[in-house]
């Protein structure tokens, strides 16, 4: 499998590959890769000759340094696992901040036309101007055909394919369904540093959002919502950030149900001081 720190010799190779007329796809990580990731990655290879798997925990996307710290970096292991798939259909990106940043560690500024203001950009301040450099910082190094982002994280998804028609960057960005656990928790790096006693109660979580759904059906958004706190606040080991059934397109919360509009329940959960993310659409 080869492996590139560097991106002016991994631009060299992909400009190589694509001579011979090959296409190329990519799966952005912050590595600690899961099946969730493997997922994406196969449906890569599908389409594609070549995948480039990128493994970059980006510091401009935290708001918080203490969760920068934690998170897993498990490169050995990451590739380790992408060789269960593939030796010789998968490139690893893995650079340096300063590959990326240079001496400069900082975010560009974006407008997502009010997409990064709702949910996770209303409680994580300047999460997606991170988001939005460090991607298309890479989609411009990789120059990719195809690149697969999973729809745990739906918002980041609507986000980056408002970059990408914003920025005129010839990509096709393909959505790909959440992943689970078998007892329903969407698979994420961070579960794994879950303590056993948070990671008994969180299948709650994917729980509770598939009972709001069918709730939804015959209820309002509002009492939806006010039955989902409430159950919340009968769980002693997971905190409720936030609620919130947003349409698809705008991500702002529902006032009034149409049945000309898609819908799609948000939350974000601290099981401990994890803090987790799922969705589920509603119609």
């Amino acid at each position: 499998m080869k492996k590139f720190h560097n991106r002016t010799e991994l631009s060299y190779h992909i400009d190589a590959i694509k001579a011979k007329g090959k296409s190329i796809g990519f799966v952005p990580t912050m590595g600690a890769l899961h099946n969730g990731h493997l997922s994406l990655v196969n449906k890569g290879l599908s389409q594609n000759d070549i995948v480039v798997v990128s493994i970059f925990v980006n510091p401009t996307q935290f708001n918080n340094q203490e969760d920068l710290v934690k998170y897993p970096r498990t490169l050995d292991a990451d590739v380790s696992l992408l060789k269960t798939v593939s030796d010789t259909t998968i490139i690893v990106y893995a650079p340096l901040v300063e590959d990326i940043y240079g001496g400069n560690i900082k975010s560009q500024s974006f407008n997502f036309d009010g997409l990064e203001r709702e949910m996770e950009g209303a409680f994580r301040d300047g999460h997606f101007d991170g988001v939005g450099t460090i991607v298309k910082r890479l989609l411009e190094i990789v120059k990719p055909d195809y690149a697969y982002f999973g729809e745990k994280d739906f918002q980041q998804l609507q986000i980056i394919i408002k970059l990408v028609e914003l920025h005129h960057i010839p990509v096709k960005i393909i959505g790909c369904a959440i992943y689970r656990a078998e007892d329903g928790l969407a698979m994420s790096s961070r579960n794994e540093i879950l303590t056993q006693e948070h990671r008994d109660a969180v299948p709650f979580i994917y729980k509770t959002l598939k009972t709001a759904k069918v709730k939804f059906g015959t209820k309002s958004a509002q009492s939806v919502t006010e039955w989902v706190e409430k159950q919340f606040k009968q769980q002693p080991l997971l905190e409720l950030e936030y609620f919130s059934i947003a349409d698809t397109k705008t991500l702002k919360p529902v006032k009034r149900k149409s049945t000309k509009k898609t819908y799609r329940a948000f939350v974000a959960v601290y099981a401990g001081d994890i803090r987790l993310i799922d969705n589920i659409a509603l119609n």
